[in-house]
């Protein structure tokens, strides 16, 4: 069975931090520029580690990724009719 993720992204003050913060969860990719990581962790923890990623002081903020409860399905896509011709005729 698959165990349910969601993804965090940390705002941190300077890069050297990150190896503290990677113990947190999986680590996904890290921006030197804007210095905020992403991580990856289970949903059963999540507030937990929220909360343990909050009382550090290196940490300005954590967001949650909102991707797990974002509809992915689209039903009413209508097809182009100048594709679908284009398929008829074997082009």
């Amino acid at each position: 069975m698959r165990t349910m993720r969601q993804g965090l992204i940390v705002w941190f003050q300077h890069m050297k931090n990150l190896k503290h913060i990677k113990r947190h969860g999986h680590f996904l990719y890290a921006s030197k520029r804007l210095k905020y990581a992403v991580l990856y962790v289970n949903q059963e923890e999540l507030e937990k580690i929220e909360h343990k990623l909050m009382k550090l002081s290196y940490v300005s903020r954590v967001e949650r990724s909102y991707k797990p409860f974002v509809e992915t399905n689209f039903e009413n896509a209508k097809p182009d009719k100048a594709k679908q011709y284009d398929y008829k005729m074997g082009i």
